[in-house]
């Protein structure tokens, strides 16, 4: 079955401020204002394995990501209350919440508007309509590269300290946090410094072969990945290779 829903209104109002009791921990949270979408989401998602919790308010998804509970979230555009765009902003602007994989579902499948949902923060977007099965093999996909992984502390790489659990990268005493992809994309690049590594390699390695991803979307993920880099002085040693695509280089001594 294919998954789809029209355009809906909606008027931001900020109820952040309000206190709310404390829901138990979930794996995924759904922000889906049309019912039957979120339901089929919800079913797919916990047939395969998956604890979920959906709101269909863009003030309430605020509520429920505030209070820390939440490892993924399923994103609609075009919301009651919170716009998905701006959930994602305060998201990404959040040092505490920062690190969570967002996939955007939306109608809005145009390219300018993945694209601006990529440059805003998601870590992934999947236009509506689409197929359960794909929806299910992104989340797995964002859902492993969130793990914490068993590495035994900081490792050293390309003359960086990169912790996976956090994700975070230091350079000396400074310390930047990065997104679950960012992070992926920068260990990728710094594993085998000055080595060239093609869109179509980082797509696989970063993102995984079961799911389709655009290669622009890997521009776009070294476009956010410089920036964050820049607090360490470090985004010109993500080098360009035109025509065949990106290597890191450490920097001279």
């Amino acid at each position: 079955m294919m998954l789809e829903s029209g355009e809906k209104s909606f008027q931001y109002r900020n109820l952040m401020t309000e206190n709310m009791d404390k829901k138990p921990g979930v794996d995924i949270l759904i922000v889906e204002d049309d019912a039957p979408i979120a339901r089929l989401i919800a079913l797919h998602l916990e047939a395969a394995g998956f604890k979920t919790a959906t709101v269909s308010h863009g003030d309430e998804a605020l509520r429920r990501i505030a209070e820390g509970n939440v490892r993924l979230l399923i994103l609609d555009r075009m919301l009651p209350g919170a716009s998905g765009m701006k959930i994602l902003r305060w998201l990404r602007n959040d040092e505490k919440r920062a690190h969570i994989p967002v996939l955007m579902v939306t109608a809005l499948g145009m390219t300018s508007e993945r694209i601006e949902g990529l440059n805003e923060g998601a870590d992934d977007y999947l236009p509506k309509p689409f197929e359960p099965g794909e929806l299910v093999a992104r989340v797995k996909s964002l859902m492993r590269r969130a793990v914490v992984h068993e590495t035994g502390g900081v490792a050293a790489l390309g003359g960086l300290q990169l912790d996976p659990e956090a994700p975070a990268v230091f350079d000396g005493s400074k310390r930047i946090e990065l997104r679950p992809m960012e992070y992926r994309l920068l260990q990728v690049l710094v594993d085998k410094p000055g080595k060239t590594r093609s869109r179509e390699y980082l797509l696989d390695h970063v993102w995984g072969r079961d799911v389709f991803v655009e290669p622009r979307t890997v521009d776009v993920t070294v476009k956010r990945l410089r920036k964050a880099l820049q607090e360490v002085d470090r985004q010109d040693c993500i080098e360009t290779v035109r025509g065949m695509g990106y290597r890191y280089l450490p920097p001279q001594a």
